[in-house]
């Protein structure tokens, strides 16, 4: 059994993100939380939540059966690029400076470990 959620449009760079992000890949979500818990990153919040929302998703499609956290485990997880945010500012000798405020869309795909 899997479930999927998505977090779309994240105000943060996904490079930030995938850093975080490959500290929990295809661990199991009990684990998964306790290292986002104590990482000293704004990404790891983020992930958190969305983490949260996907063992949600996961009891949501089992309809109430009794599967441990320790027995869910992270299948996939991966950010992709959101759209940009363009800003400009100006710069030395009459010039323009583009700022790109860059978004993610961070997706976690959780399974059953089957024993």
């Amino acid at each position: 059994m899997e479930a999927i959620a998505r977090e779309k449009y994240v105000r943060i760079s996904p490079i930030k993100v995938r850093r975080v992000i490959q500290l929990i890949k295809h661990k199991n979500v009990e684990e998964a939380l306790n290292i986002l818990h104590f990482t000293p990153k704004r990404a790891a919040k983020v992930l958190e939540k969305a983490l949260r929302s996907a063992v949600a998703n996961f009891y949501e499609k089992e309809e109430g059966a009794k599967i441990p956290a320790s027995q869910i485990y992270i299948k996939n997880a991966y950010v992709d690029n959101g759209p940009m945010l363009r800003r400009f500012r100006p710069m030395s000798m009459g010039r323009v400076g583009r700022i790109r405020r860059r978004t993610s869309h961070i997706t976690i795909i959780l399974e059953n470990k089957e024993d």
